[in-house]
């Protein structure tokens, strides 16, 4: 398998597992580390990427033997029971050695149905994560270079306030975006979680207020008896003075339409100064909202 670029500032690693950390009932992190990740550059933020797992059994992700322009082609074209699991995630941190070249990187999975009696079966990402162990070895698709379009947190200049709502899926960009915001700057942030045990304590050198939304058991789109939808609550929520405010709000397709209509009709923010970013949409798996969108 050769990891040849695709197109700049994108191109494929060659990464295997290092360690797993349990944050939560429904978090893990995945820290991952290769050689070809010397060529991994990135200015952070929301960075997204497209990770390739392996179906069980399978030492390592099937994908095409040539990894050139091509290889969206020859991936679809592979069988479904060997055809390597596609999902996107965010990066969610990276470390480099004395020169600035990318030795790790950490991504955090939101685990579903993987816990006894859970409604629905896991996924093969949640199942892949679950049991993620040291050596298992992964595809990443993502950037060879820092400034790129996976990057959508781009505040306009002079913004004076941060405006971020994320649900559970979206927690780990949402927590990478915080911990680079600069000192001193105001930020209002809602992050979903679905169990009180996934709280973090995040990082951050902004002054931001953090309130977490915590939903009861159930699936990730229950809400809890008595708690308040993502909308309510900011609906309900006095924001600072500000002239130039910047929202970023990621999660379910739908909520992040609800909360986009709210925050540019309701609130008055210039829409062009929303970003938007459905990361799933409710009842469709990855693979059909991907054939919806050929």
């Amino acid at each position: 398998m050769t990891t040849a670029a695709v197109t700049a500032p994108f191109r494929f690693f060659a990464l295997h597992v290092v360690r797993t950390v349990r944050l939560g009932p429904s978090l893990v992190r995945v820290t991952f580390a290769g050689d070809d990740l010397s060529a991994f550059l990135s200015d952070g933020y929301d960075q997204s990427l497209s990770l390739f797992l392996p179906h069980p059994g399978q030492g390592a992700p099937a994908v095409p033997v040539e990894l050139g322009d091509g290889w969206w082609q020859g991936w679809r074209e592979l069988p479904d029971d060997v055809r390597a699991v596609m999902r996107s995630y965010t990066l969610r941190a990276l470390r480099a050695d004395a020169h600035g070249r990318t030795t790790e990187i950490d991504i955090d999975f939101v685990l579903h149905g993987v816990e006894p009696g859970a409604a629905a079966p896991a996924g093969p990402a949640s199942l892949w994560a679950s049991r993620a162990g040291a050596g298992d070895r992964v595809l990443l698709l993502g950037p060879a270079i820092a400034d790129n379009r996976a990057i959508r947190f781009r505040p306009p200049t002079g913004t004076d306030l941060v405006v971020i709502w994320a649900d559970e899926t979206a927690v780990p960009a949402a927590s990478a975006i915080l911990g680079q915001l600069p000192a001193g700057t105001r930020a209002q942030v809602w992050l979903e979680a679905g169990h009180a045990g996934d709280i973090q304590d995040l990082a951050t050198s902004a002054d931001a207020e953090i309130t977490w939304l915590v939903r009861g058991a159930g699936t990730t789109t229950d809400t809890a008896a008595g708690a308040p939808t993502a909308l309510e609550s900011i609906r309900g929520a006095q924001l600072p003075g500000a002239e130039r405010p910047y929202a970023w709000i990621a999660g379910e397709s739908s909520a992040v339409k609800e909360l986009r209509r709210h925050l540019v009709r309701e609130r008055g923010i210039d829409r062009r100064a929303v970003t938007f970013v459905g990361y799933w949409r409710r009842g469709l798996s990855e693979e059909q909202l991907r054939e919806q969108s050929e």
